[in-house]
Parts: C-alpha cells; structure tokens; sequence
C-alpha cells in the first residue's frame, strides 16, 4: 500500500481504494468476537429479531436461536423507520436487555448505531458496531467506527454500488480499524414483488476485490419470509463467510419487519439444511 492511502488499480472498471484492496493484503482479514472468527473457513451465523420489543420477545428467539447454532445475537435498540410513527426501538432500555440475555447465553451481540451522539452509549453494550443501509455514507458515523477499534459490521447502501460500498469501508479503514465485516442487504432496483433485489454477485465480486470478510442478510434481501431460506443457501454457495438473519418468536405479532423473520421452528429447519450446504462448498457452520 502506498504511504498516502492511495487506490490501487483493478480490472473492475473501477479503482478500488488502498486499504480495502485485496492485492495490499492477500491474505483474509479475520475478525475475531469474543473467540468467534468471521473471514475463515467456518461459516457465522447471526440471527435474532429486527428490533428488541419486550424480555419475553427478546429472551426466547435468543435462546433457541442459541440452541440451534447462532454464535451471534442480533437486535435492534435504535431502530431507523421510514415512518415517524413506526416504533423506534426501546432504546437504551433495549441496550440493557441485549446485554442481560449475552451475558446469559454467552452470545455476542450486534446491534445498530445510528448517529455520533448515540456512539458511546451504544459502544458500552455491544460487541458489534453495525452500521445500517441508511448511513453507509455516514461519514462521521465512519470515521467514528474506525477510531473505536471495535468489530463494525457494515451494510451495504440501498443503493449504493459495489466501489461506493468499498469507499465507506475505506473510511473505517483509514482511522486503523481493519475489523470490518462487509455485508450484502439487497439493493433497491425496479422490482416490486420483493422488498430489495438480493445482490448475490456482490459476494463473489467482494471475495474477489477485498481482503475483510463478507457475509448475507437474506431478511431484508427480499422481505419475504418464504424466501429467506433459499436465499441463505445461495449465499452460503455463493461463498459468503456468515448470515445475518431476522429470526423472532411469533412473527406475526413482531412490532418490526414480522413478514420476513423466520419463526423459530422455521430457523432450527434451515439451520440443519444449511449445514448440509456448507459441507457441499467444502465449509462448515461454526
């Protein structure tokens, strides 16, 4: 790399910044949580609920998504709605729950930062900073991720292309964070009948351009509970190193996203077929 940080070229049709730059650093990058590794050769699962709504709620899709292989637990506190009248999330009240059922399960926990001011808050309870579609090109919300050193789990914008997503990376990058986890949501393009159009070319494409792991969140990739199955396993054939999955334990009362989260019954199912997936692509589920 060179000393100022500058792109290095590609056959892309693009330059691909320096940092984020597989031919910088061939070697994967792993990012280690709580001894959970995400860029090997196993395969991560997250899975929870969209958003923290009740301890019932929360307490039961964490234990059994637990029980049936989720090394990490995700759940929203801070919740970004298109509507001013959808519920937000509880906050830090939401906080505080993540971290009473991780400490039980011994779960890591991923939730999202929305803003700088709710940066330290938020960095106290979590082990995974995300960093959501809506503020991909947040700038300061990424200079802030890559000063704190702790893991950042990044999401691709609902639009933004594949060199717009590497230059958000790069961001976090720059500040001397290297704990990046790329993630592929669904892009919004002129498809009505899902929710985004799942980019699955996105996987073999950042495998291909970057060094930081890449994993899949087939929940909001089509919004279609009946599709998430199929879509997690094309990720994981597709060469993703890790899922992250809306999972909740009566979807159909769910405050927040119920039309694509798996109920649990539904998850104990994929999770056993995706382990047969992982070992056809020579992988395994941690």
């Amino acid at each position: 790399m060179e000393a100022n940080g500058s792109s290095v070229p590609m056959k892309t049709g693009f330059i691909v910044p320096a940092r984020v730059n597989r031919e910088t650093k061939p070697d994967g990058t792993i990012v280690s949580v709580k001894g959970t590794e995400l860029g090997g050769k196993g395969i991560v699962i997250i899975a929870g609920p969209c958003a923290v709504e009740s301890s019932e709620q929360l307490f039961e899709t964490a234990r059994s998504v637990k029980a049936n292989g989720a090394k990490i637990l995700r759940g929203g506190a801070f919740k970004p709605r298109s509507s001013p009248y959808n519920f937000q999330g509880l906050g830090e009240e939401g906080l505080k729950l993540l971290r009473e059922i991780s400490m039980e399960t011994g779960q890591s926990i991923v939730t999202e930062v929305m803003d700088t001011r709710q940066f330290e808050l938020v960095s106290e309870y979590t082990d995974i900073l995300q960093i959501g579609s809506r503020n991909m090109q947040n700038y300061p919300l990424l200079k802030e991720a890559g000063m704190s050193r702790k893991p950042v789990l990044l999401k691709r914008g609902m639009m933004a292309t594949i060199e717009e997503f590497l230059l958000a990376a790069e961001y976090i990058l720059n500040q001397g964070n290297d704990q990046i986890i790329l993630c592929e949501r669904g892009i919004r393009t002129f498809e009505t009948s899902t929710r985004n159009t799942l980019d699955l070319s996105a996987v073999p494409m950042l495998k291909q351009l970057t060094h930081l792991p890449v994993i899949v969140d087939p929940s909001h990739g089509c919004g279609l509970r009946w599709m998430v199955p199929s879509m997690a396993k094309a990720a994981i054939a597709a060469g993703a190193d890790g899922l992250i999955m809306e999972v909740h334990y009566k979807p159909e009362t769910a405050l927040c996203d119920g039309q694509q989260s798996l109920s649990l019954d539904e998850f104990s199912l994929l999770m056993t077929e995706l382990k047969r997936i992982a070992v056809a692509v020579d992988r395994v589920i941690l």
